[in-house]
Parts: structure tokens; C-alpha cells; sequence
């Protein structure tokens, strides 16, 4: 085995065609495409039959620890159409004096912050990109809060496509910088990031470029459903009881509540499924609100305002998969506050050495919300995302000193 089997060897590809998410009726493959005839998401199909007559356990377990381990079950058909930055598998991370803490259960978390442009955004736009690259694409344009857009610039100028990216004008500072050093032409704007989606959306017809945006082509989707394939085959093809989720425009939730169903339909799990938490800012919960009020959509959020910036999405045009998700799989919906998310990123760091990111941070302090109000057992084994290193993140300052040239009180220490 060589560490880039995944990425030159060329395996069986079983996409079908393409699916309205909400409408049902099919698009061809292999044809660029944005949203269905209705406007909403499209879904890749594949000939599940035929995975499972090529792909065993056994197989899988030979190759390489990469996302692109999984290629029966992914849309890029050809080696060479395949742009990766090292889409290494993320780890699992126990807490468990945390979970004496609090009582018993098992908290695992797994740490997207290990990708490349460290965010699970890499997973969806990596898969966007490929195939943008595999259907002749030349200019990609998105919205983003930050991490979508750094990623985006990466994998887009590594592969020759040109990239115009929008940001709210406060978007942090670090991703700002590192989307443009990445080659993205990058632009900040004075509103949400669905008023930069507009921009984008205005766009394509004026200037010609693909729009990426969350949900409006479908290969992100498959990306990010690598998380859900990845975390199975970890915990030795299960699944955990619980997972809490950061919820923005939703695409990893969508992503993995596909990526189960399709590993059942291959004969790799069951029928178990994890309960799914949509985990949102008390300052932006759209989901939140749709779920309490029982609504398969979600209006839109005015005033969003949150210290979690991923998670700062007034409307997403995948809400209707979001709230599918949630409720098939007996979960929930649930916002925390910024004072929460803040104590919970402090806790986590400081008793266990692990520093999340605020999104990452807002599922913990979801989770212990739930634990206290019985949402969650003490006996759940759950699984927090973490979707990003908590280093993009300010961090706070230290402000203690030692002069050198002067006595030390060594009793101090």
C-alpha cells in the first residue's frame, strides 16, 4: 500500500443521476447543475447494488486513512479530476474527565480542525471543486462566514480555477487574510452572509461564474458525508447514541444522514441511526424555532448575532433536510447562549487540553444543556463536532511577566 493509492488508482464509480431533495425527479450526471427545476438541493444517487458487490470491509481496510478511501461512494469518477491538500481521517477524542464530571456518559469528539485549511469545510469543497475541475468549471464564486471560503481558495488554486469570494465585514480577520493569500479575490460586505449569496446569486448571469454556495450544487453534500462514513467504520461500523451538530447551512447533517443510509443499503450497519441535534446560537436559531413550531421551513432570522460565526446563517435553503433529519432521527433542535459557548470552549481547553472552535464549543455546552433537562441520558455515548482548530479563533491574552534582571519569588510557582 502507498500513502496516494486513493488518489491514483482507478476504482469503479456508480453515480447514477442526480435527485431533486424535494421534488424526487432526476437530472443526468456528469452535467454541470445548481439548484432543481423547483430550486432546491440536488442529491447524488448511486447504484447501491453494485457498491456493495465491489466494496467490502475487508477491502476498505487496506487502503490509505483518507476521506477519498471511499470512492465507490463518491462523485468524482477519475483519478485526475481529483484535487486534494491531504483530506486526512479525523480523529476521535475521548473526554473523559468531563464525562466524570458530568456523570458517566461517553463524549467523543471529532476533531475536523486536523483538515486541510482547518475546518470540515475542506470535506465538502474539496468534492465541489473535483467535480467543478471534472466538468470543465473555470470560475467559482461563493459566500462565507470564513472557513468555506478558505478552503474554496485553496482547492480552486491548486487546480488553476479562479475564485471571487464575498464576506460579511465582520468576518474574522485571520480568515479574511488567508482566503485571499490563497488566491481567492476576496471582498467584504456590510451585511449577512445571505445578503452575499444574493450578490453571488446575481452574479452568475452578469459574470458567468459557478455559484457554490451551501446547497446550491450538489457535491458539498457528498463531501461532508465522508464524515459520516469516516466516524462508522471508527467505531467499528456503529454508530454513536447521540450526535450534536453545529448547525449553519447544514450540510454535514444532511451529509451524514445520507452517508447512513447508504451503509445500511450496502450491508455495512443496521438499522441503528444516531439521534441528530441541530445545535444553533441562542443570537440565530432559524432551525430552532421551525422545530419547536413543528414547520418543515425556516424563516428567516433578522438581527443574527453570535460570537460562533459558523454558525451564523439566517436562512438556509436546506432547512427542510435539516428539520427531515432531526425529526426521523427522534432528535432535536437546541440553541445555546454566547456566555455558554465561551465557558464551554474555556472547560473543555482547561480540563482536557482540547481547544475548540465557538461552534465546536456551542455543542458541548449543548450537550451538558441536554444532559440536565433530559433530552440526553447519563448512559449516552455522544458525539460532539468540532469543526475547526479553535487556533483561527482569538484566543485570550496573557498578560503575567518576569523580569529577569530582577530577584524571582520562586514560592510563587
Amino acid at each position: 500500500m502507498h500513502d496516494n493509492d486513493n488518489l491514483t488508482i482507478e476504482r469503479p464509480t456508480f453515480v447514477t443521476h442526480l435527485e431533486c431533495a424535494m421534488e424526487g425527479d432526476h437530472y443526468a450526471a456528469d452535467q454541470v447543475h445548481n439548484l432543481s427545476k423547483a430550486g432546491k438541493p440536488l442529491l447524488v444517487r448511486y447504484d447501491l447494488a453494485g457498491v456493495k458487490k465491489a466494496l467490502t470491509k475487508d477491502a476498505l481496510a487496506q487502503r490509505p486513512g483518507d476521506m477519498w478511501r471511499y470512492r465507490e461512494l463518491l462523485p468524482v469518477r477519475k483519478c485526475k479530476d481529483i484535487v486534494s491538500l491531504g483530506e486526512v481521517t479525523t480523529p476521535l477524542i475521548r473526554l473523559p474527565k468531563l464525562g466524570a464530571k458530568l456523570g458517566g456518559g461517553e463524549i467523543i469528539v471529532k476533531d475536523e480542525g486536523r483538515l486541510p485549511t482547518g475546518s470540515f469545510k475542506a470535506r465538502g469543497l474539496v468534492m465541489a471543486v473535483s467535480m467543478g475541475k471534472a466538468l470543465g468549471i473555470k470560475h467559482m464564486a461563493m459566500p462565507t462566514n470564513g472557513n468555506a471560503g478558505a478552503a474554496l481558495a485553496a482547492y480552486a488554486t491548486s487546480c488553476g480555477i479562479k475564485t471571487t469570494i464575498f464576506c460579511p465585514a465582520d468576518t474574522p480577520e485571520v480568515n479574511v487574510s488567508e482566503i485571499e493569500l490563497q488566491g481567492a479575490t476576496v471582498y467584504r460586505v456590510n451585511g449577512y452572509i445571505d445578503d452575499c449569496g444574493k450578490i453571488v446569486g446575481e452574479g452568475k448571469a452578469k459574470v458567468g461564474w459557478f455559484d457554490t454556495s451551501t446547497l446550491k450544487e450538489p457535491y458539498r453534500i457528498e463531501g461532508k458525508k465522508t464524515m459520516g462514513l469516516e466516524l462508522a467504520e471508527q467505531l467499528g461500523w456503529d454508530v454513536p447514541d447521540v450526535i450534536f451538530y453545529p448547525t449553519g447551512g447544514g450540510t454535514g447533517l444532511i451529509g451524514m444522514w445520507k452517508a447512513f443510509d447508504e451503509l445500511e443499503k450496502i450491508g455495512f450497519i443496521g438499522s441503528k441511526r444516531p439521534r441528530m441535534v441541530a445545535v444553533q446560537a441562542s443570537g440565530c436559531a432559524p432551525m430552532v424555532r421551525a422545530y419547536e413550531a413543528g414547520t418543515e421551513h425556516a424563516t428567516r432570522w433578522e438581527d443574527a448575532h453570535t460570537i460562533a460565526s459558523g454558525i451564523r446563517v439566517p436562512q438556509a435553503i436546506g432547512d427542510f433536510l435539516i428539520l427531515r433529519a432531526v425529526r426521523e432521527s427522534k432528535g432535536f433542535a437546541i440553541a445555546v447562549d454566547d456566555d455558554k459557548i465561551s465557558a464551554a470552549l474555556n472547560e473543555v481547553a482547561r480540563e482536557e487540553g482540547l481547544l475548540l472552535c465557538p461552534e465546536g464549543a456551542a455543542t458541548y455546552a449543548a450537550y451538558k444543556e441536554s444532559l440536565a433537562d433530559g433530552r440526553v441520558s447519563k448512559t449516552d455515548r455522544v458525539m460532539l463536532f468540532n469543526c475547526a482548530t479553535g487556533l483561527k479563533y482569538p484566543l485570550p491574552p496573557v498578560t503575567r511577566t518576569l523580569d529577569r534582571h530582577k530577584p524571582i519569588d520562586y514560592s510563587q510557582f
